[in-house]
Order: C-alpha cells, then structure tokens, then sequence
C-alpha cells in the first residue's frame, strides 16, 4: 500500500475515534491524571471494533503492522496508544519491537492493553515477560507481571518454586500499583483458577 494510502487510512481512524469520542470519559481521565494531551474518551469496545473493521478494510498483515506501528508512534493520543496493538499481527512483532514499544509506556490503561491485545499472542512471550520483569524502570517492570500475569492464566507459563520466589521479592518492595498486580499473581500462583 502507498505512503499516501496509509496516511488516508490513519485520519480515516482518527476520524472513527472522533466519531466516538465520549466528553464524559475524557474528563474522567484527564482528572485521574491520564498524560496524553490528545483524549477522545472512547471506550475499549468502541476502539476493538474500529480496530475490527480496519483489519478487514486493509486485509495485508504488513499494511496493518505499518499503520498500528504509525498509531503506536502517536504518544499523544491515548486512543492511538491503546488501538496499535488491536491492529498489530502478532506473528509479526519481534522480540526486539515489542520491547521497544514497551519502552516509553505511559500509564497502566496502555501498558495492560498492549499485553492483552497484543504481547500474549507474540511468539516470544515469555521471553519479553522475563526481559521486562528485570528492568529497574517501574512500568516496564509493571508491564512484565502484566504479561505474566497474562501468561499464567493462558497457561502458557509454569507455576515454579523459582517464580513465587521472584514474585515475592519483588512484591516485597513494590508500590501501587505494581503491588496490587503482585498480590493478584501470587494468588493465581497459589490458588490456580481452573
């Protein structure tokens, strides 16, 4: 697809996302202290479906890795941050990608949707999960137990001795809300849900 087209396709987006906009969560946001400068207020159903129908408009896994990655690039629009990783095609995000877009993650809405959305279904998964876990950088480290706590619940990560261990270390000296997030893994790692 042509330069010119995914650019016409990214206002088409932004245009969905103003059709959408909603005052109501917008403020909401803006008063929690929600960062990006640029809020619709759009609700997360509203942004699936909008990222549903682009997926079917555009149909080319590359076209829709270039237009999520032009989204995701948007740090100040929070319905961008948190529409890129419905868009992206997981077989297609590297290791090497996604821990840069989880480098730079600017509030926990955008960090657990890029997990839930996207990371879970990336090949290498477990391997992000366990780079981020090891980052000093507290929301890359938030990032890294949200996809485990992801992980964990799909089954795709063993409940070891080793892991409770890390988890509890880390819960030791840990503040909201990563501490929250630890608590909720310990007791899936304790209490599996079947």
């Amino acid at each position: 697809m042509e330069r010119e087209n995914l650019n016409n396709l990214e206002r088409e987006i932004r245009k969905e996302f103003f059709a959408f906009r909603n005052g109501i969560v917008a403020d909401k946001l803006r008063k929690a202290g929600d960062p990006h400068p640029m809020i619709m207020g759009c609700l997360l159903s509203d942004l699936v479906g909008i990222a549903q129908r682009t997926r079917e408009s555009i149909g080319d896994e590359v076209n829709l890795a270039a237009i999520a990655t032009e989204l995701w690039s948007d740090t100040n629009s929070r319905e961008c941050r948190l529409a890129a990783p419905m868009l992206y095609p997981p077989h297609l995000m590297t290791r090497s990608l996604a821990l840069d877009w989880c480098n730079g993650i600017e509030t926990i809405e955008v960090a657990d949707n890029l997990c839930h959305k996207l990371l879970r279904h990336v090949h290498e998964c477990v391997e992000i999960s366990s780079t981020l876990i090891a980052s000093d950088n507290q929301m890359e480290k938030y990032t890294g137990y949200r996809l485990l706590m992801n992980l964990l619940m799909l089954g795709k990560i063993q409940r070891t001795e080793s892991l409770i261990a890390t988890v509890g270390s880390d819960a030791d000296n840990a503040s909201s809300p990563l501490a929250s997030l630890l608590q909720d893994i310990m007791e899936e790692l304790h209490n599996p849900q079947e």
